[in-house]
């Protein structure tokens, strides 16, 4: 299996990523030489790809819709609507040329109308999309003929080529919604990515079929359907029956079984997520001995070992292996003995323990919840007892946006890109709806980086961000996540360094 290949950087397995997953034939194709399904484990949180940041959905929006910039398997940016792009040294403009071949399901012609629309237009109407968080400094686009138009910044944006290719980034035709309403776009909705929605049942499926007429390479699949199949154990009865081809976040005791079923693959592959403890800088946490002793308390190479056979790398700073935040030399150790002596200095012990509460998805992601329980005996052996409280996936983002989430949360974070203003920029800025920790010192630290164009100067502010947050116990870094995934042998798709499943690379050999 894949996680044989634990200690590789993320650069190394960004390399490998680009040559793809391919089998000899297997079981006979079930649902036909030109039909896939796939077990996913999350719903889209709606039609609108600009409205909500949900991770687990951009593989499927992907599919439907397409983004200015795109990112190839090894996570390098590659034009895709997109062709050429220039982004001023004091990163306070960027201009950008669009194809000239590039049309909407419903046949309209893409333009910088749309592009204007997308990331400036909707955002300044005033509708409620996460994407008025990431393109908030966008002050006017200006257009120049139909496939040129310069983006006018009110602060330096430095990230903003990643931005194209990330979180909600997505054409949305101008025309379209306009003329038939946003009700009937999120109803039927219009991309120009190389599938239209075929069929939809909130939920429960997916029906997406090629689009024939797409710009770029056709999908090698007419048609996949997506079942939705929140809950792991039901997931592992799909693929071992046939029902599904191909299944992704099993737990990983249920991949290593499937490598041993004839006709069927099974993987475990790092990505560029973080498995995380979310921390809020209030309630019990208010007190920092608290913070770091569970941090300290934590043995992440045994929850590596344990629950992904030693493929997920344990980590210390908010960075995955290779990337450009990420501190190789720093370390912050497991010590459950210094656990106690801090919770000592604020008259905590075992006996008299400090009662926090604890969050946690449960088939999210690979063995989330048994992550969750454990930690919460290693907690318990130094003197914290936590409230394990299981939430599902869409009430976490309810619950953060509120600022109701416990003083912990356990959580994977998505970072498609690998740059660290997406890792600790994001996570720890307290104006953003995506971070529970709401601290000021932090905060402003963050936001000094938000506004460096110089690309050394800015990946140097983060590290030191990264160890000073770390230090100072405002988030917590477990592992480097994974990927599992279970497939009929003789049907391939193309590994992206980030864990993306993108159904118009799915091919049946």
């Amino acid at each position: 299996m894949a996680f044989k290949l634990k200690r590789r950087s993320f650069l190394q397995l960004a390399a490998a990523a680009a040559a793809g997953v391919s089998a000899p034939l297997g079981r006979a194709v079930a649902a036909g030489n030109d039909a896939a399904t796939v077990g996913w484990p999350n719903d889209v949180p709606t039609w609108d790809p600009n409205q909500r940041f949900t991770p687990d959905a951009q593989p499927i929006f992907k599919a439907v819709f397409d983004q200015p910039l795109d990112q190839d398997p090894s996570l390098k940016l590659i034009p895709s609507l997109i062709k050429a792009w220039n982004l001023e040294p004091d990163g306070t403009s960027m201009a950008v040329e669009l194809r000239d071949d590039v049309t909407f399901h419903n046949g309209d012609t893409m333009t910088t109308e749309d592009f204007r629309y997308t990331f400036l237009e909707r955002i300044k109407a005033g509708l409620k999309l996460d994407t008025a968080n990431s393109w908030k400094k966008v002050d006017d686009i200006v257009i120049e003929s139909p496939t040129k138009a310069t983006m006018k910044f009110n602060a330096p944006a430095p990230t903003a080529p990643q931005w194209m290719a990330f979180l909600g980034s997505y054409m949305v035709p101008k025309k379209y919604i306009e003329g038939q309403g946003l009700d009937n776009f999120v109803k039927n909705p219009v991309g120009t990515g190389p599938y239209r929605l075929a069929e939809y049942e909130l939920n429960s499926r997916i029906v997406l079929e090629r689009n024939d007429k797409y710009w770029g390479p056709k999908a090698k699949i007419g048609r996949v359907t997506i079942e939705i199949i929140k809950d792991p154990s039901a997931r592992v009865a799909a693929i071992q029956s046939g029902q599904t081809d191909f299944t992704v976040n099993v737990p990983v005791r249920e991949a290593q079984r499937f490598e041993r079923e004839p006709g069927l693959a099974a993987e475990l592959d790092p990505i560029t997520r973080v498995i995380l403890i979310q921390m809020r800088a209030d309630l019990a946490f208010a007190d920092k001995n608290v913070r770091l002793a569970a941090h300290h308390a934590i043995d992440k190479a045994a929850l590596s070992k344990a629950f992904y056979g030693g493929a997920a790398v344990p980590l210390s700073v908010l960075a995955t292996p290779g990337s450009p935040g990420y501190l190789p030399d720093f370390s912050f150790k497991y010590d459950p003995a210094l656990a106690k002596e801090l919770l000592a200095k604020s008259n905590f012990s075992t006996a008299n323990p400090v009662k926090i509460g604890f969050a946690t998805t449960n088939g999210q992601f690979p063995s989330d919840y048994d992550i969750a329980r454990a930690i919460v005996q290693m907690w318990k052996q130094v003197g914290i007892e936590a409230d394990l409280q299981v939430i599902e996936y869409a009430k976490y983002f309810e619950l953060n946006r509120g600022n109701k989430l416990p003083e912990t949360t356990l959580y994977s974070w998505d970072n498609a890109t690998g740059d660290p203003e997406i890792f600790s920029g994001y996570q720890l800025n307290p104006k953003m709806p995506f971070s529970p920790w709401k601290d000021e010192d932090i905060g402003n630290r963050v936001l000094a980086l938000f506004g460096t164009a110089d690309y050394d100067k800015r990946i140097a502010g983060y590290k030191e961000l990264e160890r000073y947050a770390v230090e100072n116990g405002a988030t917590v870094p477990l592992l480097q996540s994974v990927i599992t995934v279970v497939r009929k042998k003789n049907l391939a798709f193309t590994k992206y360094a980030n864990g993306w499943v993108l159904p118009q690379t799915l091919r049946w050999s």
